[in-house]
């Protein structure tokens, strides 16, 4: 198929690779006209061809709105636009009726897979109409991992976005227990051996093994006491929206908010367990870490 690609950074470009790996045609664009195909949106839509163009949207939430303002009059009644960033889930639909009364179609698409999704596959959560999906559905399969999983027609809008919410806000979860048990371990007088090793024998045999706790491992092997990072984590925004859709249905989600609020009081003072949540960040999304600094 071909399709064009509206953001070329650490996803979007690796997304563009993999694509084309898999045999579609793919034309990108960003404003960095170094990693550019094209030189305009305008000039992206003209190299697609094909009775129906299809435009992924991989760009920050906050350009969506300005990009799809410049793009939607360069497109016709029955092409699509997917939004695959990490948008949230209630801004869907009204984007959706508005690129309607133009004719064109629109799924929210959340993408997990960080940094490796490249050479491992993208996880994807659609959101929109079936037959719209259906038209999709190869350019999908390619993204996705090799194997069974990895992909779901979630629901109708927003309902992808929404997923992918849900999966942030878990991960926080996930992160900050991994990171307040090496803080634990670290502070025991009565662990005797290194504690990377440790963390390093859960990866087999346990229940709580997990690609996470890879990406942990393979921190520590890096920077064993994490003394080249500052216990500083950003959150993306996702959390924020877990919990506050938690909040509007009445659902109690105790470790997901702990979790959340555990990283605006990274901001206050360096914490232990902060600095391995930027380091599996770092790892599994290619996040920015702040260097350690002496006062």
């Amino acid at each position: 198929m071909q399709l064009g690609i509206v953001g070329l950074g650490k996803m979007g470009g690796n997304m563009r690779d993999r694509l084309r790996a898999g045999g579609h045609t793919v034309v990108g664009y960003d404003q960095n006209q170094e990693i550019s195909d094209s030189t305009s949106l305008a000039d992206m839509v003209d190299q697609l061809g094909g009775e129906q163009r299809i435009v992924w949207l991989m760009v920050p939430v906050q350009a969506i709105d300005a990009v799809l303002k410049d793009l939607t009059p360069l497109l016709k009644a029955g092409d699509i636009v997917i939004d695959g960033g990490n948008t949230r889930w209630s801004e869907d639909g009204p984007r959706a009726a508005a690129l309607a009364a133009s004719g064109i179609h629109f799924l929210d698409c959340g993408v997990s897979g960080g940094v490796w999704g490249k050479d491992l596959g993208y996880a994807l959560m659609v959101g929109g109409p079936a037959e719209v999906v259906e038209t999709c559905l190869p350019i999908f399969q390619t993204l996705k991992p090799d194997g069974e999983h990895g992909y779901v027609h979630a629901g109708d809008h927003g309902a992808g976005h929404f997923a992918k919410m849900v999966h942030n806000g878990i991960e926080y979860a996930v992160m900050q227990a991994y990171a307040e048990g090496w803080e634990l371990l670290e502070a025991a007088d009565t662990v005797t051996d290194h504690v990377p090793a440790i963390f390093e024998s859960w990866q087999d045999g346990t229940v709580i093994r997990s690609w996470l706790l890879e990406l942990l491992v393979r921190a520590l092997k890096a920077d064993d006491d994490l003394s080249e990072i500052r216990g500083y984590a950003e959150d993306s925004g996702e959390g924020r929206w877990t919990v506050e859709a938690a909040i509007d249905m009445a659902v109690p989600v105790p470790a997901i908010s702990s979790a959340l609020f555990a990283r605006f009081t990274s901001r206050q003072e360096d914490s232990p367990a902060m600095k391995m949540i930027a380091a599996m960040r770092n790892q599994f999304g290619g996040h920015a870490v702040m260097p350690e600094t002496e006062d």
